[in-house]
């Protein structure tokens, strides 16, 4: 989990920042990123993609990398800037605003996906199922996953008829069922399939 990280940091590259976002395949609610920074050659016990985690576990290793990560920066998009930019546009906007939360300037950035970010100015590496491969990125799954079903919890009690406390604003039977009967909210996707 630490090949990559190790790559840059033998480039002197010590400030290697994992970026990821959850909540691209969502009907309502923001597109939440982080950012993460580690020390060298540190390893969290349990940093893994945060879809393999149960809840539990991912606010128990949040707080380990909140303890031991040099720096850790998150960011949204709205829901509203979805609909205007794309759901790929917004989730870069997301990641570079999660970049942009950072105190500490990062040398290199581990992206997930295929994107590159094209407002950052240092070495970027994208590696397609990066939370699987990255520790760096791994992380920034975790932080931006526990980030964006705290705030859908918010939400839910603002709009508790679509379950979002379950379905944390993705596509379910529960969640159609709500939208055919109350219709969208302010924090639903206009752009996205309301069936």
């Amino acid at each position: 989990m630490l090949k990559f990280e190790t790559i840059l940091w033998n480039q002197r590259l010590m400030h290697v920042a994992g970026i990821d976002e959850v909540g691209r395949g969502a009907l309502a609610g923001p597109v939440v990123a982080a950012a993460v920074i580690f020390p060298p050659n540190l390893i969290i016990d349990g940093v893994r993609d945060s879809k393999l985690l149960r809840k539990h576990a991912r606010e128990d290793i949040l707080e380990k990398i909140r303890e031991t990560a040099v720096d850790l920066g998150i960011g949204y998009a709205s829901p509203s800037e979805i609909d205007a930019l794309n759901i790929v546009g917004a989730s870069l906007l997301a990641m570079q605003r999660a970049l942009d939360a950072l105190n500490c300037t990062p040398q290199a950035l581990l992206i997930d996906g295929k994107q590159y970010l094209p407002n950052a100015s240092c070495t970027q590496l994208v590696l397609v199922k990066g939370d699987r491969r990255s520790h760096s990125i791994a992380a920034a799954s975790i932080v931006a996953k526990v980030t964006r079903d705290h705030l859908m919890q918010e939400l839910h009690n603002e709009c508790p008829e679509y379950g979002w406390d379950r379905n944390v604003g993705y596509p379910t039977k529960e969640h159609y069922t709500a939208l055919h009967e109350t219709g969208s909210s302010m924090h639903h996707r206009q752009t996205f399939r309301l069936r």
